[in-house]
């Protein structure tokens, strides 16, 4: 049998495609036979490694990339800057530490927020991202079609889920109550962070009820850093910027 079709069974995939000239390139520069062996399977290792990280990108269903060496840290306030800084080691995830994050539109919530699960998932673990709204939606439909159980053995799975945009649509009895459910059923079992443009005060515009809206935020903050990024908006400032505007003018 050809090292081809050996690779291929034994699911070697660079050996597969580049062994003839890994070899060539092995005898130029002499190395010996366990050399050979051993840098083989180091790229296997690495080019595995990286499909991984692909593959639990594409999973995670990010709505677009973002990248925390692209974030600036800049434009906040030192103390909440330190606190931005602190969480990209994402120890908070092994912690199952929660993270609520609360800003005005443009503020760069979904940008830190993305960021930091696209570097979870460059470390190994397991991210979901999905808008609150379209969370709600998915939940009564698995809802009618009695698939809720496995909707929430799926949302626990997760070492970290990502929940954007909370407040901006509220929600009828039904579906604040199967979103209090679904995350007091997470809650222990690993990380969330939600983006949000409203306080805690004013929860209970989203949710509708009072009682409810307290045992969310009850679940919510226990073991969670929750950090006020509201201020000027990022977007706008870098509009301005860009525009050459001078923020002082009047």
């Amino acid at each position: 049998m050809s090292i081809e079709t050996l690779a291929y069974d034994l699911r070697l995939p660079y050996t597969r495609h580049n062994h003839k000239q890994f070899i060539e390139e092995a005898k130029q520069r002499g190395l010996e036979i366990e050399e050979v062996i051993e840098e083989l399977l180091q790229n296997e290792i690495d080019l595995r490694a990286e499909t991984g990280i692909t593959k639990r990108i594409q999973r995670a269903r990010f709505t677009n990339k973002k990248y925390i060496v692209d974030f600036e840290f800049k434009p906040y306030k030192a103390e909440v800057k330190e606190k931005l800084k602190t969480l990209t080691d994402l120890s908070f995830i092994k912690r199952k530490e929660n993270i609520i994050l609360i800003g005005n539109p443009g503020t760069g919530k979904t940008h830190y927020a993305v960021a930091l699960g696209i570097e979870a998932c460059t470390k190994g673990h397991t991210v979901l991202f999905s808008s609150v709204p379209n969370l709600v939606t998915e939940m009564k439909e698995a809802y009618s079609l009695s698939q809720m159980t496995l909707f929430k053995r799926r949302f626990e799975k997760y070492d970290l889920v990502i929940l954007d945009e909370l407040g901006y649509v509220s929600f009828d009895k039904d579906g604040s109550e199967m979103l209090f459910n679904l995350l007091s059923n997470r809650n222990d079992k690993g990380s969330i962070i939600i983006t949000t443009n409203l306080a805690f005060d004013r929860w209970e515009e989203t949710f509708k009820d009072p009682v409810l809206t307290g045992a969310i935020i009850d679940r919510l903050a226990y073991k969670s850093h929750v950090i006020d990024m509201r201020g000027e908006s990022y977007r706008i400032k870098k509009t301005q910027d860009w525009l050459g505007v001078d923020n002082n003018q009047k």
